[in-house]
């Protein structure tokens, strides 16, 4: 039965359903004022934190990112998500399982670490929505993710790179490439994976399917989506959103910004189309607040992940 409860419901509700009112602008800062909490019993979808910027190669400042795109979710709890006209929460049973903790300090203790809290939480039956943190986050939870589904996964990666430089160092934190590791060591396919707003180059994209910026353009977001579709089909899939995807317009917070990347309103339509996507776990990261204006790049990110959460909640209803 859901509870009425008035404001800090992130710490006071018992059920993992509903939505209770809140102060946009005041209480605890958990993602869409999800109940915080540890305990993984009936939860279908667990919201967490991955707190790392070690991985850089510009810009720092994405340590920061799960903290913002919490606070910028909470106008987004206030009411029913556009153009969704339902309360997901209704039907979908989400956590906020605050942050993964790990030694910052000690760099090679990082990756188990990540891979560890990963397993924990898939190990409950429960899905991943994790907010970054750079984008190496993507790495060690897509090694979690094979353990749990088996390998190899199909990867659907909006980004402005194409993080497959290469990089055979095994201890190396990286956020240029953990999918250069990724496919050598068979945790996705490249020919069922897909890798969307690309513009930087890469002498060798490893065999992945790239519809580059320039290609969502000419083409539009429904030809984009389709041909997404098509490429994954109904393989166990990944879905990782580098925020800087998005043209810096639309999101300056980030690491490493490019121009000509996709619109909110591209990026938004695409993600709200995932539904026929067998997906089994998904982030989104690089948000970095201090380069920030006005929120623009965590309201974004944090409307790409709520829109992730309407696909799953249609998922589980079988819409």
């Amino acid at each position: 039965m859901n509870e009425t409860i008035y404001g800090d419901g992130a710490m006071r509700r018992t059920s993992l359903y509903g939505t209770n009112p809140e102060n946009t602008y005041a209480g605890v800062l958990s993602f869409l004022r999800r109940r915080y909490t540890r305990d993984l019993t009936g939860a279908d979808v667990v919201v967490s934190g991955i707190p790392l910027d070690l991985a850089v190669t510009f810009r720092p400042g994405a340590r920061l990112g799960p903290a913002a795109v919490r606070a910028a979710s909470v106008q987004l709890a206030e009411l029913k998500p556009y153009p969704w006209g339902f309360d997901p929460f209704e039907d979908l049973a989400v956590i906020d399982y605050g942050d993964c903790w790990f030694d910052a300090h000690n760099p090679l203790t990082i990756t188990p670490t990540i891979i560890e809290h990963a397993r924990t939480i898939l190990a409950s039956g429960a899905k991943m929505l994790t907010l970054g943190g750079d984008h190496y986050i993507t790495y060690p939870l897509l090694k979690a993710h094979v353990e749990k589904y088996g390998q190899p996964l199909s990867l659907i990666h909006f980004d402005a790179h194409c993080d497959t430089w290469p990089d055979d160092s095994p201890d190396s934190l990286n956020h240029g490439t953990m999918f250069y590791k990724a496919i050598k060591e068979g945790l996705i396919d490249p020919k069922r994976s897909v890798q969307i707003g690309i513009r930087t180059w890469n002498d060798d994209f490893m065999g992945m399917n790239v519809l580059d910026a320039a290609w969502v353009h000419e083409h539009g977001a429904q030809a984009t989506l389709q041909r997404i579709l098509e490429i994954v089909g109904q393989q166990p899939t990944y879905l990782t959103f580098d925020i800087d995807c998005l043209d810096p317009a639309f999101a300056p917070g980030t690491g490493t910004p490019v121009a000509g990347g996709l619109s909110s309103a591209q990026a938004l339509h695409i993600i709200r189309g995932m539904g026929p996507v067998n997906l089994i776990g998904m982030d989104v990261v690089e948000v970095s607040p201090p380069f920030d204006q006005s929120e623009l790049t965590a309201i974004a990110a944090a409307h790409i992940a709520t829109d992730m959460l309407c696909v799953l909640r249609n998922q589980k209803l079988g819409k």
